[in-house]
């Protein structure tokens, strides 16, 4: 059968075997954690086999913030960080651990990777001091700071700290150095509660945006999470809130990672929803895709190419600038 050009391949459909053209995508993952809860990790080989599998060329890279606790009073080890009432701490050793791994790579490999700073307590004032000593400590190899932790469900209370607010002035000191360096920030930072159906934490978020323009934000999914889809299944606000959003704040940028896919951007039958592809390629510089896996990657694939169905109702220049593009293009250099 012949084939058109490099990156797409034929498919047979309908009921009377028309050929129609399905898209072949090279990904960027620009939402990976190379270690779990635990600080643990099945490592770079595994990781590399599975990126190279899955026509994942470039991933974002960082630890967690925070270590899981095994408390003298469980007598198993918890799975992951809601496997138990045991409190979690900050984990500043995380970066070490990532950069230790990307410097054992082989020559060429490297370049595949944008690791970004995240070990650092969001409600310390000296945690800018902290990350201007990994900067200089690895000069050259930090591409952005994040995953920052603040409102994040479960995760906000077993914390062994007070609630970190991305508005908080230490965060504040942390977004100075990031525009000094010219390094996106990605946040994790729930636009509401668990249970209460209006955007309850979204100003804290919008402060940032608004008093920090030079700062490139990226809103990790985009402000939703599991466990406030286990009990509100789908916050009815989200679409409106993120249109007005990203019509005032070009700084602004949306991590889609895997609970946004569902159930705002497919609808109950899998199929694209009309607003979000329309949203996306009104701003088609703004949105990207990741994984958010957490040490472990046998889902690696599964977790990107989940997007494919989504992707192939956009324009194909739009598709691939979210497949691929977008994240590359707001770390630091990216002019030259």
């Amino acid at each position: 059968m012949p084939r058109l050009h490099r990156g797409f391949v034929y498919l047979l459909t309908g009921l009377f075997g028309l050929v129609a053209e399905a898209r072949e995508y090279v990904y960027t993952d620009a939402h990976l954690h190379y270690v779990d809860f635990f600080q643990e990790s099945e490592g770079m080989d595994k990781l590399l086999e599975q990126m190279d599998a899955h026509n994942i060329r470039h991933v974002m890279i960082s630890g967690i913030p925070v270590a899981k606790k095994w408390h003298e009073d469980e007598p198993r080890r918890p799975r992951y960080y809601a496997g138990d009432d045991a409190g979690a701490y900050w984990y500043s050793a995380t970066d070490h651990i990532v950069a230790h791994a990307l410097q054992e790579l082989d020559a060429e490999q490297p370049q595949r990777f944008h690791p970004f700073l995240t070990g650092f307590n969001p409600n310390d004032k000296n945690s800018d001091e902290h990350v201007r000593r990994l900067l200089e400590t690895y000069p050259g190899m930090w591409k952005g700071i994040g995953e920052i932790f603040t409102r994040h469900d479960d995760l906000t209370a077993l914390t062994q700290s007070e609630t970190p607010r991305a508005n908080s002035e230490a965060l504040i000191r942390i977004y100075h150095l990031a525009a000094e360096h010219d390094l996106p920030v990605m946040i994790h930072s729930n636009i509401t509660s668990k249970r209460e159906r209006n955007p309850l934490y979204l100003p804290e978020f919008e402060v940032a945006l608004r008093d920090h323009p030079s700062v490139r934000f990226i809103w990790a999914h985009a402000g939703t999470s599991k466990e406030i889809h286990r009990h509100q299944q789908k916050l009815d606000f989200l679409f409106e809130e993120l249109e007005r959003m990203l019509g005032l704040y070009p700084n602004l940028y949306i991590d889609l990672s895997w609970t946004v896919l569902e159930p705002y951007m497919l609808d109950k039958d899998g199929k694209p929803e009309p607003g979000w592809v329309k949203l996306v390629e009104r701003y088609p510089d703004r949105f990207m895709i990741g994984s958010d896996v957490v040490g472990r990657f046998d889902n690696l694939g599964k977790h990107i190419q989940a997007f494919d169905v989504f992707l192939n109702a956009l324009d194909e220049s739009v598709a691939r600038k979210v497949a691929r593009d977008n994240f590359l293009a707001i770390l630091p250099g990216r002019g030259e």
